[in-house]
């Protein structure tokens, strides 16, 4: 029996190396078949702030990624999948079982929020209800994949959560003299609100507890996540451990 396959979109640059490389490690230490896609099919590079902690100041140990995270992504970079990614253009639904969307501050990541390829994409996975997983920004390019046939983003009529305003404006104001609007991917509009926009009742966005915890695989119960049918959606790189078991339940759901 041939192992699942997940598939993983980044853009070429600057996506949160967590949200990739703890989901990387985790499935494919569960024996699933884990592929990367990129604009163009280049090897990706995730965001050097978040990964190295560099420019950001007193904040670095509360800002950059943990170690168990660092770690995950030079492995992940090693691998093969990783290395040779395909395009966002030869990617298509019925070749892959589930499909997973990291995030990530950094401006490089518009080109896959904004990609009419991974939009399609997942307008096709909402249609054949295969497992979608998405954090942070994941959320808003799942909100942005409008269904041609309603007119209605996919996410319409689910509930969801994502990067809450609250974590992007505090990562913003706590870096912002030096950083400028780095944390602010689009200036003038949060994730958080955007995301709402897009759903049939602003009260199906969900921010669950106050995020003070990372999660771990040690304590799950400390990152947050939303269920809805076949979707799943969490805020920020503390709830990647809970997101990537739920993950991984709600794809053998479809198995068993």
């Amino acid at each position: 029996m041939k192992p699942m396959r997940i598939l993983i979109p980044v853009p070429s640059y600057g996506f949160d190396p967590t949200e990739a490389a703890i989901p990387w490690k985790i499935l494919s230490e569960h024996q699933y078949d884990v592929r990367f896609a990129t604009p163009l099919g280049n090897k990706a590079k995730s965001d050097e702030i978040i990964l190295t902690g560099k420019g950001l100041g007193i904040w670095k140990s509360i800002l950059r990624a943990r170690h168990d995270a660092v770690e995950a992504y030079y492995e992940m970079e090693n691998s093969d999948s990783f290395s040779h990614p395909l395009t966002y253009a030869e990617v298509h639904e019925k070749d892959f079982d589930a499909l997973f969307l990291p995030g990530g501050h950094d401006k490089g990541v518009r080109e896959y929020l904004e990609s009419p390829n991974l939009q399609q994409l997942i307008v096709d996975f909402f249609r054949a209800q295969k497992p979608v997983g998405a954090i942070c920004h994941g959320p808003l390019l799942v909100a942005r994949s409008i269904d041609p046939e309603t007119g209605h983003s996919v996410l319409y009529h689910y509930k969801t959560t994502s990067l809450l305003k609250s974590q992007e404006l505090l990562a913003y104001y706590l870096t912002r003299f030096w950083l400028k609007d780095y944390y602010l991917t689009y200036p003038g509009k949060t994730v958080e609100d955007e995301v709402q926009s897009y759903l049939v009742d602003s009260r199906n966005f969900l921010k669950g507890p106050f995020p003070l915890f990372r999660d771990s695989k040690d304590h799950l119960n400390w990152g947050f996540v939303v269920k809805d049918r076949h979707y799943l959606s969490a805020r920020w790189p503390g709830d990647v451990y809970h997101l990537t078991y739920s993950f991984m339940s709600l794809i053998q759901e479809g198995v068993d």
